[in-house]
């Protein structure tokens, strides 16, 4: 893995992003031109956006939002399948973390999806006891 980068960046291969978030199931299938643009504004507007690549291909990535001041939130972590399992994942929270510590923030959280409780606990994180997540549904 001596090919192996880990990046905080500003832009990036936008279709090889898009591609990542279709494969973790996060986004839609069809063939919109506008979601290259609307990737490119997650990337440029993210308080931290963080990529794993081997040589010119994306493997990984994650996110942070921030008002910069007072807390964060880490989103949009995942690590393409055949590179599972060799510590990708952990390398960019810690780096995304790295990130939001180096601006002073201290507040950090995430929501995990079923089954990934024990993969970001093993990094500090906790169950916010007492606290529900929401989700405005559109009507």
């Amino acid at each position: 893995m001596d090919d192996i980068q880990i990046l905080t960046v500003k832009e990036a291969d936008y279709a090889q992003l898009l591609h990542l978030y279709r494969l973790a199931g996060w986004w839609q299938k069809d063939e919109n031109p506008n979601y290259l643009k609307t990737v490119q504004g997650i990337v440029e507007n993210s308080f931290s956006f963080v990529i794993v690549k081997t040589g010119d291909i994306i493997i990984g990535m994650g996110r942070a939002i921030s008002d910069g001041v007072s807390d964060a939130y880490i989103q949009d972590v995942t690590v393409h399948q055949d590179w599972r399992g060799k510590g990708l994942g952990k390398a960019i929270i810690r780096q995304l973390m790295q990130n939001l510590k180096d601006a002073g923030l201290q507040w950090i959280g995430l929501i995990s999806e079923p089954g990934y409780q024990g993969f970001y606990n093993s990094l500090g994180f906790s169950e916010m006891k007492g606290y529900t997540p929401f989700l405005y549904e559109q009507r």
